[in-house]
């Protein structure tokens, strides 16, 4: 009989191997955990918790001006970069020593090394050198920012990694990407007082969202004073007296102090050992698995980010719980990726769940439309110029609310909420029976009666 040293080895102290490796041991398997970096994995160290933090940094310029029209007297205010990253890097060490807290706690042990697939049982720790046997393997080790597409001097360029760790805050900066992070960094340094570029290739920012959010958003950081630079690429960086050279692709050239590429990531699957099990990436470096998170290997599993399903730190975590409910707690569960929360931490800020307009249109067919835009209560006499935009989709067969589209203040807060009565399957008589709770912006989530008119494309011919 084959004897284990481990029933669950875990690696990778992310989101997803954090919460597999406490649940199982709450089983009662007995758990080894190994991290190569610092436990708390890319949305705890180097991802949205420090991403928020700097966010809220940002927006305080806004609190200072709105306070005025409120009969507040700030007086000068000053910014200092140093403070904010010493204050936010004690609250990640803060973090991380919870997180290495509560797995000690629930009997998992922690191996501060790289640790690789030497078979489908055996785990390889590269800092002892010792191979431990595993009844099950779970892979959570993520992905990792890159610097793609290859440019010549991209090597100037940084990453969402190094970002956080900047000694000086760049009064210039050019922001690389039209996604999640492209979109809030760029935000970020904007509220800072940074002057900022963001470059996308594409003729709208964030792409997969819904085209009006889309369009509010660019008008709503052109207001603020960020240079969008659309439909064009970066050719190449070079290094000159006056900061960094950018050359776009018509030709024009920018000079900035920081070159923040945000155009993608790729699951850390480089070197891990996965052909020694037998396992074979797919073309970006994920590894492939069913609805259980199993992979072809039985004794192999894979959570998050390694996987590219869909990579945010709630659904890793999600996995993560369901892969130790299926193969230690004998309750199998699968992740529902269809219908997920998310938020972009711009400013404004950015709420979404469920499909936009197109992508209702070619699932369901015949859908109402719910829209408004309005200035917040608070911009009446702070002269704020940011507005608030609202939009139900609804589908017209089963009246079911099928996309909310939220974007202004604290819109991440109520997507949250609006979340729970989407995934419950509520109807737009669901939401118009729902009281408003008045004087706030969400009244409006409930208070829209009339659809808007869309004009239909004619037909040719």
């Amino acid at each position: 009989m084959t004897s284990f040293d481990v029933d669950l080895f875990v690696i990778g102290g992310g989101s997803g191997g954090v919460r597999a490796a406490r649940i199982a041991a709450g089983y009662g398997a007995k758990v080894m955990l190994a991290e190569e970096y610092r436990v708390g994995g890319t949305c705890v160290i180097r991802g949205c918790v420090p991403k928020k933090l700097m966010v809220y940094a940002s927006r305080f310029a806004d609190e200072f001006h709105d306070a005025q029209g409120f009969g507040w007297s700030v007086g000068e205010t000053r910014f200092d970069w140093a403070t904010l990253i010493r204050n936010k890097d004690r609250e990640i060490d803060r973090l991380e020593g919870i997180y290495r807290t509560n797995l000690e706690k629930a009997g998992v042990e922690i191996v501060d090394s790289r640790a690789v697939i030497a078979d489908a049982h055996t785990v390889h720790v590269l800092k002892t050198g010792a191979r431990i046997r595993a009844r099950t393997i779970l892979v959570a080790v993520g992905a990792h920012p890159t610097l793609e597409p290859v440019i010549p001097g991209g090597e100037l360029g940084i990453t969402s990694n190094e970002v956080f760790h900047l000694e000086q805050q760049p009064k210039r900066i050019l922001v690389v990407g039209g996604g999640y992070i492209a979109v809030e960094f760029a935000g970020v340094f904007a509220g800072l007082g940074s002057e900022v570029t963001l470059l996308h290739r594409g003729d709208m920012l964030l792409r997969g969202f819904d085209d009006d959010v889309r369009i509010a958003l660019g008008e709503a950081y052109a207001q603020r004073g960020i240079n969008l630079a659309l439909g064009r690429t970066l050719t190449s960086l070079e290094k000159t007296p006056g900061g960094i050279a950018a050359t776009l692709s018509d030709g024009s050239i920018l000079t900035v102090d920081q070159v923040l590429v945000a155009t993608g990531r790729r699951p850390n699957t480089k070197g891990l050992g996965l052909e020694n099990a037998g396992i074979a990436v797919d073309e970006v470096g994920a590894i492939p698995v069913d609805g259980y998170s199993q992979t072809l290997i039985p004794s192999i599993y894979a959570v998050g980010d390694v996987t590219n399903r869909a990579n945010l730190t709630p659904i890793a975590i999600r996995e993560g719980h369901a892969f130790a409910d299926t193969v230690f707690g004998n309750k199998p569960t699968i992740v529902d990726h269809d219908l997920i929360p998310t938020a972009v931490f711009s400013t404004p800020e950015i709420g979404v769940i469920g499909c936009g307009e197109a992508a209702a249109r070619a699932i369901y067919g015949e859908i109402d439309v719910y829209k408004t835009a309005f200035r917040p209560m608070k911009a009446t006499l702070s002269g704020g110029k940011d507005r608030v935009f609202m939009k139900l989709i609804v589908d017209k067969a089963t009246d079911k609310v099928v996309g909310v589209h939220i974007m202004g203040h604290d819109a991440g807060e109520m997507i949250q909420l609006a979340g729970i009565a989407v995934t419950m399957g509520a109807t737009k008589a669901d939401f118009d029976r729902t009281v408003a709770v008045h004087p706030t912006a969400a009244e409006e989530l409930v208070t829209m009666r009339t659809p808007v008119v869309v004009k239909k494309p004619q037909a040719v011919g």
